[in-house]
């Protein structure tokens, strides 16, 4: 008897160990009881019941990141494209995930395919190629709404490659080709256009600068014309009136005339006019010589 019970005891222990579990971080297990679901396990330790209980799924609630192969879409400009798209999504909730579809990710990859092929059937070639935001935006919405009754979370959706078919890429290689040519002609023609607005700018301030010049050059050309002109008749003036303080006004002029007959007369001239009063003018030379005999 003591035998017995000592084996009904081992074998509790022993069913209670092996049924005994351990739930990591980030972890959940669906436990079911008789065929039906019984609860959710968390992180922690538990202890199912033996021959009842059993762990129908277990699941990581970290979010996970599917990349879907290439799909082939159409335009509404009847463009055939192939498009990939990368989705990350996290498990919100194991019991809906467990019981609300079956096999989760595969009802994930053809609802991402298909209203991929809807969004992209709404747009020309040209705006697939330059609305990535657009259409990540409208899948990341459309998905999150759907896939709520699974017990997923659409956290973000990209579309990682866009692939036209192979005449499509050559005509937009070329039409770039020509666009970047268009542009290189551009810059050149307005580097020409600069170069010859600054040659321009150039000839023209240096024109000003020569023609300020020659004017400061005229002006005090003629300053100094001027105060020689006024240097001389200063000089003559002062010249006169010390001659006229001695009293020989007449005289003088006498003397000037003479002069100027000398001057004439001095063989550069191929005529000579003599004046009338020239006994006069020699009587003034002498009159002069005297004067300047007396004096010494």
């Amino acid at each position: 008897m003591i035998g017995i019970v000592g084996t009904l005891l081992v074998v509790v222990i022993v069913l209670i160990v092996i049924n005994i579990r351990i739930v990591p971080q980030s972890q959940a297990y669906i436990i079911e009881r008789l065929g039906g679901y019984n609860k959710t396990w968390n992180v922690g330790l538990h202890v199912k019941a033996p021959f009842i209980d059993r762990i129908a799924n277990r699941m990581s609630l970290k979010e996970k990141v599917f990349d879907f192969p290439p799909q082939p879409v159409i335009t509404k400009d009847n463009v055939t494209m192939m498009i990939d798209t990368v989705v990350y999504f996290q498990i919100t909730d194991p019991k809906l995930y467990t019981y609300g579809v079956e096999k989760p990710i595969n009802a994930l990859e053809n609802l991402s395919a298909t209203t991929l092929r809807n969004i992209i059937g709404e747009l020309e070639l040209d705006e697939s190629l330059t609305s990535r935001d657009v259409i990540n935006t409208k899948m990341r919405s459309i998905l999150d709404e759907a896939t709520d009754p699974w017990g997923i979370k659409v956290n973000r959706v990209e579309v990682k490659n866009i692939e036209p078919p192979q005449a499509i890429r050559e005509a937009m290689e070329k039409q770039m080709k020509a666009e970047r040519e268009r542009r290189e002609q551009i810059l050149i023609a307005e580097g020409h256009k600069q170069s010859a607005i600054l040659e321009a700018e150039g000839k023209k301030q240096s024109m000003i600068l020569e023609a300020e010049a020659q004017k400061e050059a005229a002006v005090q050309k003629a300053k100094g014309e001027a105060q020689a002109i006024r240097e001389v008749q200063q000089a003559k003036a002062d010249g006169l009136r010390m001659l006229k303080e001695a009293g020989m006004d007449e005289k003088v002029l006498k003397l000037r005339s003479l002069e100027a007959f000398e001057a004439a007369a001095d063989g550069k001239a191929t005529k000579i006019i003599v004046p009338s009063d020239l006994q006069s003018l020699a009587g003034v030379v002498t009159s002069i010589s005297e004067v300047a005999k007396s004096s010494l």
